[in-house]
């Protein structure tokens, strides 16, 4: 009786979260109203030229990400004059779990359960109350190789994103915001992981473009342009880029 009592709670719970997940879904692709996104910024190790930069930091930072969304929503006909809002929420002054460095499934699954638990902890209060919450993660402008890997997550609609912490470097942080909030919307990367190289058709701007080479810009979720075959550059800005069709389909905008 006792056992059959647990697999009936089991089952409950599971019911519950697969029920709220589906409407967060829905939600989120629905546009019915304009989604909150709320940026919470971290130092990643506390460095002195990180905190004076965070001690600056405001929304000026971030001002071109709202626009952005506007225009490309409108390309594709979208009926929602404001379909994103961006807002600068406090710090956080613990760190959150680190992401796993391999592409073992399992760990990726109990990373995600971890940072679920450690956003539902740590996030500090704000208002309006976010519908996207992205965990800004600077480290210093000298950082010695390449920043790890930025997440954003659909199941639980957050991110943690690895930035630079200097004005010089605001406009490509921007792009790699915008790249993790639209995961967090169903979008998937249009990109070969072992590569990085934009996949064609959809991570291309412009794949009906003849000459096929130099494309003018990135698609987002690519995240490079395509100067000429085996080459491709990162974006300058927000400017560069543009949410193509596929991703468009993903994310609502095309029905």
């Amino acid at each position: 009786m006792f056992k059959a009592l647990r697999i009936l709670v089991l089952l409950g719970i599971l019911v519950t979260v697969a029920g709220t997940t589906l409407v967060g879904r829905w939600q989120a692709q629905s546009w019915k109203r304009p989604q909150v996104v709320t940026l919470y910024p971290i130092s990643a190790d506390g460095d002195a030229e990180t905190e004076a930069y965070l001690g600056r930091l405001d929304e000026s930072a971030f001002a071109r990400l709202a626009p952005y969304f506007q225009d490309e929503a409108r390309r594709y006909g979208l009926p929602l004059s404001q379909p994103v809002r961006v807002v600068l929420g406090k710090r956080v002054r613990i760190a959150p779990p680190p992401a796993p460095t391999s592409a073992n499934p399992l760990s990726a699954i109990a990373w995600s359960l971890q940072m679920r638990w450690w956003a539902w902890r740590q996030t500090p209060a704000s208002s309006p109350v976010p519908d996207v919450k992205l965990f800004l993660m600077y480290h210093p402008p000298d950082y010695a190789g390449a920043l790890p890997h930025s997440i954003g997550l659909e199941k639980g609609r957050l991110g943690l994103v690895h930035l630079f912490a200097a004005r010089g470097q605001q406009a490509q942080n921007e792009v790699v915001i915008a790249h993790e909030a639209l995961h967090t919307f169903g979008a998937t990367d249009k990109y070969d992981r072992s590569t990085l190289a934009p996949v064609f058709p959809d991570g291309y701007a412009a794949p009906r473009q003849e000459p096929r080479y130099p494309q003018s810009a990135a698609e987002l979720m690519a995240g490079r342009i395509p100067v000429r075959e085996g080459e491709a550059r990162i974006p300058a800005n927000l400017g560069e880029t543009v949410v193509g069709p596929a991703t468009a389909a993903e994310i609502g905008w095309v029905k």
